[in-house]
């Protein structure tokens, strides 16, 4: 099979969508299929990459670190014919999404789409809220959906808000699953961890809670700082990790001075990708109080380096820790803190059985064979459909024709 993925962040881009397409990239390939991407092109990007298509862009106004494409279409769709594609995934719904879209309609080809934001969480990020509102969402991710073969949900969260918004198109839940053996890393040793412990000021003594997240807004970073005072009082060693940058960080080291907890909190700022395994395994517990997240990888990052999660729940989350050995979701901002005190002090034993249940549940192995089946099944309805629309013409073309001759009696 020949797929084509049309994404407006790909690498040397950083982000979880970026980071899921290259994944599945890996385990198509792996599976003996072919994967070509089409993605905006980046002042960073190498000179030559193999497979990828790299189309005419500009930086979003409100992202400058992202970027859609302006045009393209024809010179995409040369590419693609030339390929002999089987199937379009598209991984945006703007420049690159519509784009995909457009050129599956000029080759007859099915075009599937993952869903991979909640839209109605970043709005303020638009003239600060104020032009958009849900419904413009609503409509918009109704218009775009409603015009592809399939849709892929990271989570069943994703898939009810688009049943809410009326959607018809078929979906499946497929949970973006990640390389286990990226972080497991049984060659990050004991004395590595102290190292990297003694590094940023940590004794053994120290209880430590990792967030790792890019450090905006909805990320809620802010619920972690106002409960640290709470967590402080039962625990005094403890530390709060909080690894990434993004527009919201000074705001919380100035949150952090303000709670008088600045010197219980560090700030490494952003990390190298092959350098976060081993601040999973620094760290004592990983807390997370977003609410944004269609599922959120570095809580399965998380669970696969073996630390335990105390993170805001919801429908994907709560179906993911599913165990105490992985961790517990909270309900609210406000129970963050009694909601860790009370986890810590549990000291649930380690079920071996159920981790390794679930480090198969959470693989790039377990994603890319769902995905696949995902496709498969996507072809057959693709050709189903074409068939039955096809006959349907057909039907009504010797309707017409015979309504004509009857006329002329």
């Amino acid at each position: 099979m020949k797929v084509g993925f049309f994404t407006d962040t790909y690498f040397p881009q950083i982000s979880g969508v970026a980071t899921s397409i290259q994944t599945l990239k890996e385990e198509l390939e792996h599976n003996g299929h072919e994967v070509y991407i089409f993605t905006t092109t980046d002042p960073n990007a190498p000179t030559f990459e193999e497979d990828v298509i790299r189309m005419p862009s500009v930086p979003l106004v409100s992202f400058k670190e992202r970027r859609i494409v302006v045009r393209g279409m024809w010179y995409a769709y040369l590419i693609a014919k030339e390929l002999d594609l089987d199937l379009i995934h598209t991984h945006t719904e703007f420049g690159s999404g519509v784009l995909g879209k457009m050129v599956a309609k000029k080759m007859k080809i099915p075009v599937i789409h993952t869903y991979h934001t909640m839209y109605e969480e970043y709005l303020h990020y638009i003239a600060k809220g104020k032009v958009l509102r849900p419904a413009h969402v609503k409509y918009f991710s109704k218009a775009f959906t409603n015009h592809t073969t399939g849709i892929v949900c990271p989570s069943k969260r994703v898939s009810n808000k688009l049943q809410e918004y009326g959607i018809k198109t078929p979906m499946r839940v497929i949970p973006t699953g990640i390389d286990i053996d990226k972080f497991d890393r049984p060659d990050i040793t004991e004395e590595m961890v102290q190292d990297l412990r003694a590094d940023l000021g940590l004794t053994s003594d120290n209880l430590t809670l990792l967030s790792l997240s890019r450090i905006s807004y909805e990320k809620n970073i802010q619920t972690i700082l106002n409960g640290m005072s709470e967590i402080l009082e039962e625990f005094p060693e403890a530390r709060l990790l909080i690894v990434g940058n993004g527009p919201y960080a000074e705001d919380l080291k100035k949150l952090a001075v303000e709670l008088g907890i600045s010197d219980q909190v560090i700030f490494t700022g952003e990390v190298p990708n092959d350098e976060v395994a081993i601040y999973y395994k620094a760290a004592d517990y990983f807390v997370s109080a977003s609410t944004s997240e269609t599922q959120g990888l570095t809580y399965t990052e998380a669970i696969a380096a073996g630390l335990p999660c105390v993170v805001e729940g919801n429908d994907y989350l709560n179906g993911l820790l599913d165990h105490k050995s992985l961790g517990i979701t909270f309900e609210k901002d406000e129970d963050f803190a009694q909601a860790f005190i009370g986890y810590v002090h549990e000291k649930n034993p380690c079920d071996q059985h159920i981790i390794s249940k679930k480090l198969y549940e959470i693989s790039s192995t377990y994603f890319g064979e769902r995905m696949i089946e995902f496709y498969n099944d996507t072809l057959i309805y693709y050709q189903e459909h074409a068939l039955a629309e096809k006959e349907s013409l057909v039907s009504m073309e010797k309707i017409k024709v015979k309504f004509i001759s009857l006329r002329k009696q």
